[in-house]
């Protein structure tokens, strides 16, 4: 015979017992349902993505979606127009000298260098008492056809204001084969450090004596050491050259680059008067 206890406890264990199942039942009816709406997202999701990446990108061609938030970008710097003309027919003529020519001018004679560029003509007065051995050299080169149809390469239009030209590669790289060494670093003209308008100086590597072919043309005074040998002034007409290939730019728009104008030396002639 069950005593009543024993009957109180057995219908506990058994209420215990349908509460376990029917909780089993609930999580797995709720794991089923859980299932089959993700089964419906994952159609909903795929067929969206499959909207968006044939067709839903073209409505950009026709309508703007006016939630978005547009950044607008940046637009590229307007740049001036060519003032210069095509070059001359000819090209570069790949020239290399073991050693710097024997100074052959006469010191004490007035030398002209003549530049016809694409963009008009630039008369340069050399300073030949002063820098014998740049302006021989410029002799000798222009003389061989060196700086004929080669490009000049570099303009500056903040710090410093020049036009560099004399590299036949036109990369900035190239020389003449040969070093000359540094000439006429207390002229005159050269005060606190500034290159005046209208200089005409060699470039070099940083380095003692080691100027070679290439040389800047200053259209605006820039400070700079006294270190890069002054051996010309431009003429007026010139200055106005240079100042038309400045107003034009450089391509990069950060102050220093090859500029928008298309400077070519057609010719560089030098002349004794």
């Amino acid at each position: 015979m069950v005593s009543q206890e024993q009957r109180r406890r057995q219908l506990a264990r058994e209420k215990f017992l349908r509460q376990q199942q029917r909780r089993t039942q609930a999580r797995r009816k709720s794991r089923t349902r859980n299932s089959v709406i993700a089964s419906v997202l994952g159609v909903v999701l795929v067929g969206g993505l499959a909207l968006y990446t044939t067709g839903a990108l073209e409505q950009d061609d026709d309508k703007t979606n006016a939630n978005a938030e547009v950044t607008p970008s940046a637009s590229a710097p307007s740049k001036a127009p060519d003032p210069c003309d095509k070059p001359a027919e000819g090209k570069v003529e790949s020239q290399t000298w073991k050693k710097e020519p024997a100074v052959a001018i006469d010191k004490s004679a007035k030398y002209t260098l003549k530049l016809d560029t694409t963009c008009g003509g630039i008369d340069v007065a050399l300073k030949a008492s002063a820098a014998p051995h740049t302006v021989n050299s410029f002799d000798f080169l222009a003389k061989k056809g060196y700086f004929d149809h080669s490009t000049c390469h570099r303009l500056t239009t903040n710090g410093i204001y020049v036009l560099q030209c004399g590299d036949p590669t036109g990369t900035g790289t190239g020389g003449p084969g040969y070093t000359i060494p540094d000439e006429n670093l207390k002229d005159k003209s050269l005060k606190d450090n500034i290159y005046p308008a209208g200089t005409v100086a060699m470039a070099n590597t940083g380095q003692k004596d080691s100027g070679g072919s290439q040389f800047f043309l200053v259209y605006q005074d820039s400070q700079l050491p006294p270190s890069y040998t002054p051996f010309g002034t431009i003429s007026d007409a010139g200055m106005k050259v240079l100042k038309k290939i400045a107003d034009a730019g450089e391509s990069t728009g950060a102050g220093d680059g090859a500029p928008n104008a298309t400077v070519v030396i057609d010719k560089a002639t030098v002349t004794e008067s």
